[in-house]
């Protein structure tokens, strides 16, 4: 049943409040954390998914890897996906064509499909209990858009060699469309367990480990911890969802969304296994527009869950006037389309859009050669996070990769400029107007036990939370990363930066980049 965590304990093991399905029905992989000196031929910063596909990929190739991850393995994104796994693009194909051509619309789809191809075989080699299964998904129109869409879609996915077929009937749905796409060959899985899986392939092989270990500092050399403690190495691979070592260049090119996700009983193999998509809110945003993402899910011997996911928006920007509102929109569209029993979990994740669509992997922006970054997941981590283990143990190894180009961090895609200026002034927009223009006018007093606002504290704007023992505890409002002032996420009990998502406790650790400092603390559990 849902579980939630400590707001004052969110960070060791998940990013928010709220515990994903996949984080209550798996016990916690503990490591040791970094108390002395190491050295390896590659240091990879990050225990997600990407950070372990890569050094998965890395120790099997005989060299020496290890990673250092802040919290537990999977205590960011990773463990709050919906590990859908797609080789069909929410991004749509007739788009990706726009933007990048035929040929490489092909690449794009068959590094995905590679991806899953790849999963499916390590999950074999390594004797992996992740439940990973083979597919379909069906993408069919929200009721904004139009059968025109799916057509275009069709020729375009056609062009690209994806395997693709019209049907008249989705199954299992309540609400049926008048037509619809099915994509064979896609996958799903539990996340958790297979990153797991990858963790005990990495350390029998050679590789290393440590939990509870905070990045400072990255150098061409190597990298520094916060206890002070150094890992040199040939190479350095940056996982942390969003980097936490690129300041400037690729915060601005990608843009932070909040996504919600429930999962609700349904009676034991009374749903087909199978994806579901629509395809997005075209009155909300005709570039990205926000859509609903399904998916079934084994639970225990008398049920199953049905996963369901979407309601996006930009991260520290809340819409409605009730903060609590995505869930319940979420399960309403989601009762109105298959038969669900009671939500038994609930739980938000964090997209990186990228300006053009597609994950930046490779080489760093205007850093070292020997420094890696992986990032963007657009909604597709589980398949990006595994091509980029393959990319960059390329890339490290010396041999060319067919998608090198296409994932170059550095890349300029002109064709996508104009999404780059709306995203970029639509974030300024938005901050400036959700700005609280007079913070002092909320005391401290009147902030209610497990709740928190924005107030004026010693001349400074202050994020004050006041737990359930009625004890405050107050940090600077000022993120980290370049001075935004930080907003309340009632949902998870964070503070959320609306300019580029990075997000802090209610302590002020932080959760998710590129902010890689804490909030300053004002006032530690005061009786105020």
């Amino acid at each position: 049943m849902e579980s939630d965590s400590n707001p004052l304990e969110v960070g060791r093991n998940t990013s928010g409040e709220h515990i994903s399905c996949w984080l209550d029905n798996t016990a916690e992989r503990q490591y040791s954390p970094l108390i002395t000196n190491n050295h390896a031929d590659v240091v990879v910063v990050g225990g997600g998914l990407a950070g372990l596909s890569v050094a998965y990929n890395l120790v099997n190739r005989g060299y020496s890897v290890v990673v250092l991850e802040d919290g537990l393995l999977a205590s960011g994104e990773s463990g709050r996906t919906t590990a859908h796994l797609a080789s069909a693009l929410d991004d749509r194909f007739y788009s990706l064509e726009k933007l990048f051509g035929q040929e490489k619309t092909r690449l794009i789809f068959q590094s995905h499909h590679e991806a899953i191809n790849f999963i499916e075989k390590t999950v074999k080699l390594e004797n992996i209990d992740c439940d990973f299964k083979r597919v379909n998904g069906y993408l069919f129109p929200h009721p904004s858009d139009s059968l025109e869409s799916l057509e275009k879609e069709y020729k375009a996915a056609q062009n690209a060699g994806v395997p693709v077929e019209w049907v008249d009937a989705v199954p299992a749905m309540k609400m049926q469309p008048l037509k619809a796409l099915k994509f064979a060959e896609q996958g799903q899985f539990h996340p958790v367990r297979y990153i797991l899986g990858l963790a005990d392939a990495i350390t029998v092989k050679g590789g290393v480990i440590y939990t509870g270990t905070h990045v400072t500092e990255i150098e061409a050399s190597g990298v520094t911890t916060s206890d002070g403690f150094r890992v040199n190495a040939k190479h350095i691979v940056v996982a942390t969802n969003s980097p936490i070592n690129s300041k400037f260049i690729l915060p601005m090119i990608q843009y932070a969304y909040r996504t919600y996700a429930i999962a609700a009983l349904v009676r034991k193999n009374s749903l087909p296994l199978a994806l579901w998509w629509d395809t997005g809110d075209m009155n909300i945003d005709k570039d990205t527009p926000p859509y609903h993402y399904v998916r079934t899910q084994n639970y225990n011997a008398e049920f199953d869950l049905l996963i369901a996911g979407g309601e996006d928006h930009k991260t520290g920007v809340m819409t409605g006037e009730s903060e609590m509102e995505p869930h319940g929109k979420l399960e309403a569209w989601t009762r109105d389309r298959f038969d669900i029993g009671e939500v038994v979990f609930k739980w938000s994740g964090q997209v990186l859009e990228p300006y053009d669509g597609m994950a930046f992997i490779g080489r760093n922006v205007s850093d070292s050669d020997n420094i890696y970054v992986i990032t963007g997941d657009s909604g597709h981590g589980m398949t990006h996070a595994t091509i980029a283990g393959m990319l960059i143990a390329d890339l490290i190894d010396g041999k060319e990769n067919p998608y090198e180009g296409i994932y170059k961090p550095g890349r300029v895609n002109l064709k996508a400029s104009r999404v780059f200026f709306k995203e970029t002034i639509g974030t300024l927009l938005d901050y400036y107007k959700t700005r609280p223009d007079h913070p002092g006018s909320v005391t401290l007093a009147s902030i209610p036990l497990n709740d928190a606002a924005i107030v004026e504290f010693d001349g400074q704007k202050a994020g004050a939370y006041r737990d359930e023992r009625g004890l405050l505890h107050m940090v600077s409002a000022a993120c980290t990363h370049m001075g935004c002032n930080v907003r309340w996420n009632n949902i998870e009990k964070t503070w959320d930066c609306p300019c580029h998502g990075s997000r802090f406790s209610v302590t002020g650790a932080v959760l998710n980049g590129p902010a890689n400092f804490p909030l300053e603390i004002i006032d530690e559990e005061s009786e105020n």
